[in-house]
């Protein structure tokens, strides 16, 4: 008899990468929901018995699952399914009820550890799916959802702080459009920021970190900088946090699509200014661009920052060629 089994995840491109990681003779009856309001809806029918959970979703995230099916006392078995590895999100969602965390990107070695030890009946799951009807939009989201698991956890081993994933944001934009998005992040705040070229794979383009200046203070405490603030140990914390953001989430994005990327040297791109005119600044390298934006902030701190990652268009290709491999 078919487990019921419900795949909770905002983006489709992840929901098709679980069912695939499925053993072919796991025998489930798949149900899907895009937000933690939609899985709590599908639970209520008390028929799912195995749920497959991400933790960043909009609406209501992964957490709140968890917290609902905790408090209702419900008989499902939740597998957390997350690109946020960091400890404490483990610790978090264990403490929930989680049976078990996986990290993205599933693979089926894991997946059928899981299957296993839950000792589920097994018979043929039909898996066929067709990659070309993913949205590309939903892929890049993914893609850098687990890249920037990989750099949040670092992000938060390093200030022994618990690191708010971002749920990214994905769009095609022209520069003056991609000011109109940073403001409005950053509104009435004044921001420093610093960028990096990278290139590798056939995929180019920039990262640009865009910090809150009001952010140094905890930043420095975090780090237990113990010398003034002043404007030569801003610089050196600014260099810092970029190092650690910008190289971790490369580096994850390289490593899912088996390819290597490098770095150009940082550049400052303004100090203590309107975001708006530190876009401006770095106009010569985005026209019209593929623009992934994440606002990371740390929990119960005065950190704010925005991470854009902005492909060249001669990249988008080779980005949905390595998509599609991903996903095959």
């Amino acid at each position: 008899m078919a487990i019921p089994v419900l795949i909770c995840d905002d983006s489709s491109f992840a929901q098709k990468q679980l069912m695939r990681a499925l053993p072919e003779d796991f025998d489930a009856e798949l149900s899907f929901a895009n937000n933690g309001v939609e899985a709590i809806e599908i639970l209520k029918t008390g028929k799912i018995k195995v749920l497959f959970l991400d933790l960043n979703m909009p609406i209501l995230d992964g957490y709140g699952v968890l917290q609902h099916i905790y408090d209702e006392k419900m008989n499902i078995k939740v597998i957390v399914v997350s690109g946020d590895i960091q400890p404490e999100a483990n610790e978090r969602v264990m403490s929930l009820g989680a049976a078990a965390f996986i990290k993205k990107p599933v693979n089926n070695v894991d997946m059928g550890g899981i299957i296993k030890e839950y000792d589920l009946d097994n018979e043929q799951l039909d898996s066929a799916n067709d990659t070309q009807d993913l949205e590309l939009f939903d892929a890049y989201r993914e893609v850098t959802n687990v890249a920037m698991g990989q750099a949040a956890a670092l992000l938060a081993s390093v200030l022994d702080s618990f690191v708010i994933m971002p749920i990214p944001n994905v769009s095609m934009l022209e520069v003056s459009e991609l000011q109109m998005a940073v403001h409005q992040a950053t509104e009435h705040e004044s921001t420093s920021a610093v960028c990096q070229g990278f290139i590798g794979g056939g995929l180019a383009g920039e990262v640009m970190l865009v910090f809150s200046d009001s952010s140094y203070q905890d930043i420095a405490e975090m780090t237990q900088f113990d010398g003034e603030l002043d404007d030569t140990a801003e610089m050196e914390l600014l260099m810092d946090l970029s190092n650690i953001l910008i190289g971790a989430c490369i580096n994850g994005i390289a490593e899912q699509f088996d390819i290597n990327m490098s770095l150009s040297h940082p550049m400052v791109l303004g100090r203590h200014a309107k975001s708006e005119d530190i876009i401006k600044n770095g106009n010569d390298f985005w026209k019209s661009t593929l623009a992934i934006d994440m606002q990371i902030s740390i929990e119960n701190k005065d950190v704010h920052v925005n991470l854009l990652l902005l492909f060249t268009e001669d990249s988008i290709p080779r980005f949905n060629q390595l998509i599609s491999y991903v996903a095959a």
